[in-house]
């Protein structure tokens, strides 16, 4: 179930900001409307000068000392506060970890898809994980798989670099690519 909390947390950006009558601290440094400043007033003073001007007396700073105090309009204030959060959301990008899988006997045309794969992984950003299965009687040769991961390595090294090193575990040997 979704309450209204949950909403209001979700868009709500600027949670401890303190407005109006919530301000309690005597004496505050005020800077106007238009970005003045008015200098150190009582707070029922700087109250008096924002419900004149129609806008709301809004704590900017309130580690200061004393505390800043901003007289503008909250509710426009919020909305540019959550618009900023939404364009700072939409450009950030998530790396994945992409995954691809070899074999030790893997063929010549099988190794240059594979390697061509890792290759727009790492081009789009990603990191790749390579992955080298060992079944049956392989596990006994591990050299083997070492050589392809090696070569994995060396044919990708233009574009990415070793973040871990290839190492055994279980049945499968891995080796993690990052993006240069």
């Amino acid at each position: 179930m979704f309450s209204l909390i949950e909403a209001t947390s979700i868009q709500d950006t600027t949670k401890r900001v303190r407005v109006n009558r919530m301000i309690r601290i005597s004496r505050v440094r005020v800077i106007g409307a238009d970005g003045s400043q008015l200098g150190i007033l009582e707070v029922d003073q700087a109250l008096r000068m924002a419900e004149e001007a129609g806008l709301d007396l809004v704590e900017v700073a309130p580690l200061a000392r004393p505390p800043v105090v901003r007289i503008m309009d909250y509710g426009k204030f919020k909305f540019e506060q959550a618009k900023m959060a939404r364009q700072a959301k939409k450009k950030q990008h998530v790396i994945h970890l992409k995954e691809v899988k070899f074999r030790p006997g893997i063929e010549e045309h099988d190794f240059a898809t594979k390697t061509r794969h890792a290759r727009e992984f790492l081009a789009d950003g990603n990191k790749v994980k390579v992955t080298l299965m060992f079944r049956g009687r392989q596990i006994a040769h591990p050299e083997l798989g070492r050589v392809v991961v090696n070569r994995v390595a060396q044919e990708l090294a233009d574009v990415a670099k070793i973040e871990t090193e290839a190492k055994f575990e279980g049945k499968f040997m891995t080796m993690i690519l990052a993006p240069k």
